[in-house]
């Protein structure tokens, strides 16, 4: 029995998004900035897509920047705006993905670190504070990856253009899972993933208002509105135009589905001596649970769980293989003991509740071993 239950990690590619994908991965031939048909062809597939993207996300055509994946546009939205004259400080979450911590860290911007809640929620006041110092742009992601905990992004961007501040949002984990506005959340920018919502991997989008400044991080060709030079992956950008519009469609559906099986499995796992659900008191994504069980390091359970045919992980998959505790479960105070102990179970559209059981199941045989062994070698 082999069970996935990574889906934040990335999403099996959704058997309609193939389809639309496969003309584009050889049958149509022609570079999109070419002027003949087959140019042409290429370049209505680009902007089909643009419009499939924005619609996700309640946002302008014009607006979408596409980009190989949510890790080139959170660079590309750290880096173009740092390197604007006069901008001199950002702040940003202390939750966030590494491809948001890290470019800030090597940026010659000042960088102030906004705090979270014990719940791993970005307050008012949180915000407030860093303001003072007088950014140029904050960041606050819509959900966490690891513990799924949705932001009130709204209220937090209202907050900053009040006092004429640049917001950002990295909507990568909620884009498909929640209802996402662009147009209403009053972001200036926003960050999106194709392979989060069963697209491809190798295509995401920077979400732009054209007010905010960027400049170019990579140079030789005029696509993406200047931003991004390069032949663009027709077949990726085309793939996660399908899955976007899928995820429109589907986006209720899916979520209310993924809920009943997320909570099925927290309550499972409550009755487990030693077990804390991380977030358990905030708005989380329908699909994301993450726990840690005292006594446990969290990659030893991790592979334990795979040896019993289940793929989970012990936070966000781009920085597996770190010892060190979460930095999102460290933001919140959460001991280091028990942050090390960390699983994360995300769960995906074709998830069943047998799976739940089976994982229960398994979870407990494991605790079993332990607990006997532990027993053992206190009786030596």
């Amino acid at each position: 029995m082999a069970v996935y239950l990574d889906y934040n990690a990335t999403t099996p590619l959704h058997e309609k998004v193939l389809e639309a994908m496969q003309p584009y991965m050889g049958a149509v031939n022609g570079n999109p900035s070419s002027l003949h048909r087959f140019g042409r062809l290429q370049r209505d597939a680009i902007e089909n897509a643009r419009e499939q993207v924005a619609a996700l996300v309640d946002a302008r055509a014009e607006q979408v920047v596409f980009t190989s994946g949510g890790t080139e546009a959170n660079n590309l939205l750290i880096k173009g705006l740092c390197a604007e004259p006069g901008i001199n400080r950002i702040a940003i979450s202390a939750i966030e993905h590494m491809s948001m911590l890290e470019p800030a860290a090597m940026c010659d911007c000042e960088v102030d670190y906004i705090a979270v809640d014990s719940e791993g929620r970005v307050t008012g006041d949180a915000l407030q504070q860093v303001i003072k110092n007088k950014p140029s742009l904050i960041s606050v992601m819509s959900a966490n990856n690891e513990t799924g905990v949705i932001q009130d992004i709204q209220s937090l961007a209202k907050l900053a253009r009040d006092r004429g501040v640049w917001f950002h949002t990295d909507a990568s984990q909620a884009a498909g899972k929640i209802d996402i506005s662009f147009a209403q959340s009053g972001v200036h920018a926003m960050t999106l993933s194709a392979h989060k919502i069963y697209g491809p991997m190798g295509a995401g989008a920077l979400i732009l208002d054209k007010q905010l400044p960027l400049h170019s991080m990579q140079h030789g060709g005029s696509q993406e509105k200047g931003l991004r030079a390069g032949t663009e992956n027709v077949a990726a950008i085309t793939g996660f135009g399908a899955a976007a519009e899928l995820a429109k469609k589907e986006r209720d559906q899916r979520a209310v589905h993924v809920r009943v099986l997320r909570d099925a499995l927290e309550n499972k796992l409550q009755a487990f001596e030693g077990v804390e659900i991380f977030s358990q008191n905030s708005e989380r994504l329908p699909n994301t649970l993450q726990f840690g069980t005292c006594g446990f390091d969290g990659e030893t359970l991790l592979m334990q769980l795979d040896r019993h045919g289940f793929a989970v992980s012990s936070g966000s998959a781009c920085t597996s293989g770190k010892a060190e505790p979460s930095h999102v479960l460290k933001a919140m105070s959460v001991a280091d003991e028990l942050a090390t102990s960390a699983v994360r179970v995300s769960f995906g559209k074709d998830n069943v509740m047998a799976e739940v059981d089976a994982f229960v199941k398994a979870f407990a045989e494991i605790l079993e071993i332990k607990n006997s062994a532990v027993m053992l070698a206190a009786n030596v």
